[in-house]
């Protein structure tokens, strides 16, 4: 909030409406409604609350490394604006859900500071805006690190080993950080040109929030992952991420599946096994194609002993039936042997 006072404080937005702007801005787009807090606790109290409803409500997913290699790579393709193509009503499959991933996700953040995410959560809302008849509807987004990794500070571990000292230990997944999206598909009829303004702003704006001097203007359309850190330059990962997850699912490359699916013969009763949780649906890609390089005798050349995710490229497709232009991805899959492990780089990080 100080940050965006300072920013709205040297723009050219009409004093008087500077602080309604900011509130507006961070927690009406979460959902909040007017009158705004009078305090930080308060703010993180009504917080508190909604992350309390959505681990009350939300359907527990857990996606699989490949499908959630090809989220990666679908996200690394996104224009800010794109977001702003989100229908809560086409595009997310349930109004409230968890979405656990396979291993923590290591983000450079605001400032250069580390962090981890290791689930997101989302819950349908209104948003709330500076006008009071502008209101819309939303998907609150929340991120939760993982407890146990990658990123420990000695500040973090300590105030893990003082919660747990106290008989209040943290849970494994920690609450870090509440977006609000606009859901109602409001960019969608946009040109090309309009959606690249968007974009140009969304950038200005979080340029000056991070003080970074500059940014590529024009993103590469294909987005590849391989596993490293990712350099959240202007703050908008977990929406990419998830609008991505969100698509991807609409569009049928991902499928949602039971924990075990049919005709699997994995042991449940063995010594330390763990049964399966029937309130937990498993994210997988839909589509595995293996990769055999021909020979013009039509023999084989070389057959792969490992899985990685192929690029992909996104465009703007038609549908004459709903006069409108929708993101679609051409891609991404995953090339390889199904039984074969999954290579999504060859990088190792030591975070402190």
């Amino acid at each position: 909030m100080t940050e965006l006072r300072t920013v709205l404080h040297h723009s050219d937005a009409p004093e008087q409406h500077r602080e309604n702007i900011a509130f507006a801005m961070m927690l009406g787009k979460q959902g909040m409604r007017r009158p705004w807090p009078s305090s930080p606790i308060e703010a993180a109290r009504w917080q508190i609350r909604q992350v309390l409803q959505l681990l009350n409500d939300a359907e527990v997913l857990v996606i699989s490394p490949a499908a959630h290699a090809a989220v990666m790579a679908a996200a690394a393709t996104l224009e800010p604006a794109d977001v702003g193509t989100l229908d809560k009503n086409r595009d997310i499959p349930m109004p409230t859900g968890l979405l656990v991933l396979p291993e923590p996700v290591v983000v450079e953040n605001r400032g250069g500071s580390l962090s981890d995410i290791r689930a997101f959560g989302w819950q349908f809302v209104t948003q709330y805006q500076v006008l009071p008849d502008a209101q819309y509807s939303g998907v609150q987004l929340a991120c939760f690190m993982d407890r146990d990794g990658p990123v420990q500070p000695e500040p973090w571990r300590l105030a893990v080993a003082q919660a747990r000292a106290t008989g209040s230990p943290l849970p494994p997944l920690v609450p870090d950080g509440i977006y609000g999206l606009r859901a109602d598909g409001a960019l969608a009829a946009e040109s090309s040109e309009r959606h690249t303004e968007i974009s140009e702003e969304h950038r200005r704006l979080n340029t000056v929030l991070n003080q970074v001097a500059q940014h590529s203007t024009q993103p590469p359309e294909e987005g590849q992952w391989d596993g490293g850190r990712i350099k959240d330059t202007y703050d908008d990962f977990a929406a990419r991420y998830a609008f991505a997850f969100w698509r991807l699912a609409a569009q049928g490359v991902t499928v949602l599946g039971a924990p075990q699916e049919p005709g699997e013969n994995r042991p449940r009763n063995r010594p330390g096994a763990q049964p399966a949780e029937p309130d937990v649906r498993v994210i997988r890609l839909t589509n595995q194609v293996p990769a055999q390089r021909s020979t013009k005798d039509g023999g084989t050349s070389r057959v792969y002993h490992h899985r990685w995710t192929v690029r992909m490229h996104k465009v703007r497709q038609w549908y004459p039936s709903a006069q409108e232009h929708r993101v679609i991805w051409r891609g991404p899959y995953i090339k390889g042997p199904t039984d074969a492990p999954l290579m999504v780089g060859e990088k190792a990080y030591s975070v402190d």
